[in-house]
């Protein structure tokens, strides 16, 4: 079992869009009650997101600029490896959902 529920993904922790956007997720899951982890490592993607699966997350959101400018972040779900686009504003209440319903022990 992961030792947070979700990793928050910045891809570019320099752009203060992407660590406001990353920070509110973030935020609004922790007062939910969620344990969640921001990685704003200032590394390649490919490194935060081997990451993230070595430690097991559940669930991985990722923010980055590209998507944010069309107002969406990415969810990746460890159990089922799906990705999908959610609105930006609406991740953290979509995965507090999933998280609720327990699939997040299904990872």
């Amino acid at each position: 079992m992961a030792p947070f529920a979700v990793a928050v993904v910045a891809l570019d922790p320099g752009d203060p869009e992407v660590m406001r956007v990353a920070d509110a997720i973030a935020d609004r899951l922790a007062a939910a009650g969620a344990d969640v982890l921001v990685d704003d490592r200032d590394e390649r993607p490919g490194v935060k997101f081997r990451d993230a699966e070595l430690i097991g997350f559940p669930f991985r959101v990722t923010v980055g600029a590209r998507d944010l400018a069309k107002g969406t972040v990415e969810l990746v779900r460890r159990d089922s490896g799906e990705r999908q686009a959610v609105p930006a504003g609406a991740a953290a209440d979509h995965l507090l959902d999933l998280i609720r319903a327990g699939t997040a022990g299904r990872a």
